[in-house]
């Protein structure tokens, strides 16, 4: 068995990648050691964005914010299921990643102005928000790495470049003139840069493509298809790992530590219906289909506890033929669209944040009173003014497919619609919203009373953006289940992301970040991009533990 050793080995190539920035940094000698062939895995698919409070990217752009108020919201929202020593080390910790990466890689980012946090009423929330994006980033210039950034799930039919706060003015393209020209720069920005020779990427993959330029400046080793197969243990710290490369057993050691940072088990069914529900399919996740949890079950096998294996980052998804499943974002919020139950009765406010959302429809499903799937119902007013699954364009016909798959169901009439779905409450509970909608005031469960609501509303809609009436025919009906960004539960870890035992002893050695560790905010998504910003801060705080320099 061959046999090498580092300072340091990163396992998992998404946001495991600013650990490997840092501890180069700090002069460690690093090894990036990845499952699959290539780099980003679920961070590369997801929105880019990142919640890291008070960082020099919001303060440059002029948000006003404290650190009092910072921990005032993350203790509201975590409702002291969580230590404050293990989520405070994001706040204190996570604008000091930021910095590295504007340091040491070529990425611009931009404050994502007026997307609020998702709880914005509890104490220190903030409607303006706190979440940052990456800039589009030109991928021809990674030369040769270009093929190793993973690709998206769905290949866009041309070239129009997107970030996640143009998304929102887009979806409203038919209906705001911001939206229209939000189009124009993007295939502006997509059909030119090709002209010049540029290739430029938006969302996870830029964040991605520049946290891989960072590291081949740092010479950075970095490998591919090569899955973790063991962790090496001597008198209780861990000391190297085996990873399979190329098929070929190779042991690893190392002389600071190893950073786990492989993501979740979004798509191991047997893990998911164990710890979570029976009634979820691993077809409904938008995570990288080599999260698999093997890396979560090694650690355990040494001794790692685990933590909020019972939660994902929860995202309501449609269960659409194909490689991924539709998503449902501002499809909730906006005016004209109401989700039922399978009685045919409303349950939530749609508009609430996708993790909540998810939460909602698996606590509420029982067999008497079905929740799984639920239906969102809508008109053809709704279906002409707004993009619908995040790939349909206003007017458009839902695809066929949809219909023969049951995901879909099309009548004249309100009744019609609650007949061929067999929602029986359906005529009174859209005759009941639509009353709301012409008040203004969802009276039942507070749509668009929230400052997340309304991101994501339609601002020509008065008084409320996210209330409209459902009166158009022809009716809609498509199946909504409990899909997720990836799994959130994983090995517990402290402030300084070092794996614990069940007795709270710490496995010296061995760190876990990102999709790896349990959620650090608990069982709460507390604002756009948390996830990402988790698994970025508690990167950079692993490798300057393991360097010596934090701690």
């Amino acid at each position: 068995m061959d046999e090498m050793t580092f300072d340091l080995v990163v396992v998992g190539s998404g946001t495991g990648l600013l650990a490997a920035l840092t501890a180069a940094e700090e002069g460690l000698s690093v090894l990036v050691v990845e499952k699959s062939e290539h780099v980003g895995g679920s961070t590369a698919l997801s929105g880019g964005g990142f919640w890291i409070p008070g960082n020099s990217v919001l303060r440059e752009a002029g948000a006003v914010d404290s650190e009092e108020r910072i921990r005032a919201y993350l203790r509201a929202v975590t409702k002291g299921e969580v230590d404050e020593e293990r989520w405070g080390s994001h706040v204190t910790y996570g604008p000091a990643a930021v910095d590295l990466m504007r340091r040491r890689t070529p990425l611009r980012f931009s404050f994502m102005r007026e997307y609020a946090d998702y709880f914005p009423e509890l104490p220190g929330g903030s409607p303006g928000g706190r979440a940052v994006e990456p800039a589009p980033f030109n991928a021809k210039a990674l030369g040769a790495d270009r093929a190793l950034l993973k690709p998206p799930a769905l290949k866009a039919p041309f070239p129009m470049p997107i970030t996640s706060s143009g998304y929102k003015w887009l979806n409203l393209a038919a209906r705001d003139l911001r939206g229209v020209r939000q189009g124009a720069r993007g295939l502006g920005m997509g059909v030119g840069g090709m002209l010049v020779g540029r290739e430029y990427v938006t969302l996870g993959q830029a964040l991605v493509a520049g946290l891989l330029a960072g590291v081949r400046r740092m010479g950075i080793s970095l490998w591919t298809r090569s899955p973790l197969k063991d962790l090496l243990v001597e008198r209780g710290r861990v000391v190297g790992v085996v990873v399979s490369r190329d098929g070929v057993d190779t042991v690893v050691r190392v002389e600071r530590g190893v950073i786990l940072a492989a993501g979740g088990f979004e798509r191991n069914a047997e893990m998911k219906h164990r710890y979570q529900s029976e009634h979820l399919d691993t077809a409904w996740t938008l995570g990288n289909e080599h999260n698999t949890g093997e890396v979560i079950e090694i650690a355990q096998a040494h001794g790692a506890d685990l933590a909020f294996m019972n939660e994902s980052w929860w995202f309501p998804a449609l269960p659409i033929p194909g490689p991924m499943p539709g998503s449902l974002l501002a499809e909730r919020s906006l005016p004209g669209s109401i989700m039922v139950n399978g009685a045919g009765r409303r349950f939530m406010n749609e508009a609430v944040n996708y993790m909540t959302a998810g939460q909602v429809i698996l606590g509420l499903h029982k067999e008497d009173d079905p929740h799984i799937p639920a239906w969102l119902v809508f008109d053809q007013r709704f279906r002409n003014r707004y993009l619908f699954g995040g790939a349909l364009m206003p007017r458009q016909a839902l695809p066929k497919a949809w219909y023969d798959a049951g995901v879909a169901v099309k009548a004249d009439t309100v009744p019609a619609l609650a007949a061929a779905v067999g929602l029986p409450e359906l005529p009174a509970t859209v005759e009941r919203f639509n009353l709301l909608a012409r008040q203004g005031h969802d009276d039942d469960f507070g749509r668009g009373e929230s400052a997340y609501d309304r991101y994501y509303g339609d601002p020509k809609v008065t008084p409320n953006p996210c209330l409209g009436v459902i009166d158009s025919g022809p009716f809609y009906a498509v199946k909504v289940v409990p899909g997720d960004l990836g799994t959130c539960g994983g090995i517990r870890a402290d402030g300084f992301a070092r794996a614990l035992r069940a007795d709270g002893s710490v496995i010296e050695g061995l760190y876990a970040t990102g999709n790896a560790a349990g959620n650090a905010f608990g069982r709460v998504y507390p604002g756009p991009g948390a996830t990402v910003g988790q698994g970025l801060s508690y990167g950079y705080v692993a490798a300057k533990h393991a360097a010596g320099t934090l701690g």
